[in-house]
């Protein structure tokens, strides 16, 4: 019974974060254990009466002090770039590669001196950690990527599928071409374009091509995902023990749901959340 598109896109949903999206605190901590003792040594400087004077003294016995500069303006590099007064500076925070004077410039300059000489904050490694946690909701995008291929193999396991078996995670086409020996260049475009599926599974005398997003915002790239994805169907359908899998989810299809709708309409084993808590998996490779 083909399936009413309307109704379908009715039950996706507006996010599917888990408690470790927002913020992956073992990640912070982690960083911060690799400079605590550098970010220690610095907390002699807070409400230094000279801070230019001790800073210089602390390079001179310290240098591994250098290390943890960075993270203290947000800053993932080792090297920062600064113009001033018509010169060009890159600043190694890894090994000196400019004078002390320099370095005691670019800490005035950024604003470092102030926050520690008129004792802004009480200790670096809490105010590192603070900011790490800031730098770290940039990594949501990745994670959130991640999210919707970990519940899809979620219920793969729960199917009784078994990784490196009958399921096969990130592989390429040309890996699977190997595996089975199928041809699959009407969709590498004779071999010129690699692609890599999230999961394959094995099961029967059929390979299931699976792919799996989350869109919980618009956007550009949701149009060119639908078409991409349409193309793939069609020439699925012309190979033999081949079947390509789409899970998608997320409000974010609202604003593109035209060009879902079309690779809807050609594409039969194309689900969402709702389908794979209805059971979906175990009908798909039954």
């Amino acid at each position: 019974m083909k399936r009413n598109f309307d109704e379908w896109l009715k039950t996706f949903k507006s996010s599917i974060c888990d408690y470790g999206y927002y913020v992956d605190f073992k990640k912070v901590y982690g960083n911060i254990d690799n400079i605590k003792v550098e970010l220690n040594i610095l907390n002699s400087l807070i409400g230094s009466k000279n801070i230019e004077r001790d800073f210089a003294k602390l390079m001179n016995d310290y240098p591994q002090v250098l290390k943890c500069i960075p993270v203290l303006l947000a800053v993932r590099s080792r090297e920062i770039y600064a113009i001033d007064g018509g010169g060009e500076y890159v600043f190694d925070f890894r090994k000196p590669n400019y004078s002390v004077s320099d370095y005691a410039t670019f800490m005035r300059k950024t604003g470092l001196f102030d926050l520690l000489a008129n004792h802004v904050v009480n200790n670096l490694v809490d105010y590192a950690t603070g900011v790490e946690v800031g730098l770290d909701s940039n990594g949501r995008k990745n994670r959130g990527g991640h999210l919707m291929e970990n519940l899809v193999e979620d219920y793969l396991v729960k199917a009784g599928l078994v990784k490196g078996e009958t399921y096969f995670k990130e592989m390429k086409l040309s890996a699977i071409e190997r595996k089975w020996n199928i041809d699959l260049s009407g969709i590498s475009n004779r071999g010129k374009a690699e692609k890599r599926f999230d999961f394959v599974v094995k099961k029967g005398k059929t390979i299931y091509a699976i792919e799996t997003n989350f869109y919980s915002g618009g956007g550009s790239k949701l149009n060119e995902t639908a078409r991409s994805y349409k193309t793939i169907a069609l020439e699925a359908k012309r190979i033999d023990g081949f079947a390509f899998v789409w899970f998608t989810d997320g409000f974010g299809w609202k604003s593109a749901r035209h060009n879902l709708e079309e690779a809807f309409d050609v594409l039969d084993d194309m689900y969402c959340i709702a389908d794979l808590e209805n059971g979906v998996i175990e009908s798909l490779f039954d």
